[in-house]
């Protein structure tokens, strides 16, 4: 359900900057039908090609099928000439990356815990035919900055959709860090690359 971009300022009221990217920045929005609080991911066509402006809308296509309360959610998209607009759940928590520096260190309970809401929203993921490709503790943000806040899987610009008889990928993508063997050997991968990453 694609809305007009020249919609967008109709029903949110756009503020300051949360973090911004080489195509993208991500600002904070109050809905003003009832003020709630939305994150807005801004992308700016004009900066894509189209192999990348098709990225995105790949994004978009795979975001909307994704309904899991440890992944982010995408409520509507606006689009105009120059611009898409992503109207996103807002997750104030921070990075998983920063909580554990800040922390020093996770108990096993605690990385535990954490993991098994990870591991159930890839088994989700994989169950829709959804393949993320880039899971890394950046990609992982607390809803709110609680001790118990869940934990949401976020960026899928890297993800791809792939139903039961296309399993293998093969492009060569995701965090040297975090990414499976296999990709980085070029060779023929499926979804057992984000256990990896896990």
């Amino acid at each position: 359900n694609k809305l007009k971009g020249t919609e967008v300022r109709k029903h949110y009221e756009i503020k300051e900057t949360l973090g911004s990217g080489s195509f993208a920045v991500v600002k904070r929005a109050i809905r003003k039908s009832d003020k709630a609080e939305f994150a807005i991911k801004v992308i700016k066509k004009a900066k894509l090609n189209p192999e990348e402006l098709a990225v995105v809308h790949d994004e978009v296509d795979i975001m909307h099928q994704i309904k899991h309360e440890n992944c982010v959610h995408l409520y509507e998209m606006y689009e105009s000439k120059k611009k898409v607009y992503m109207v996103l759940e807002i997750l104030t928590g921070g990075e998983l990356f920063d909580r554990v520096v800040a922390k020093g260190s996770y108990s096993e309970k605690q990385a535990s815990d954490l993991i098994k809401s990870v591991a159930n929203a890839i088994k989700y993921l994989h169950g829709i035919g959804i393949v993320h490709r880039d899971l890394k503790p950046e990609n992982l943000i607390y809803a709110s900055p609680m001790k118990d806040a869940p934990i949401k899987i976020t960026d899928f610009g890297l993800a791809k959709y792939r139903p039961e008889e296309q399993k293998t990928m093969s492009t060569a993508c995701g965090t040297p860090g975090y990414v499976a063997p296999e990709v980085l050997k070029n060779e023929p991968y499926g979804p057992a690359v984000d256990m990896w990453s896990l």
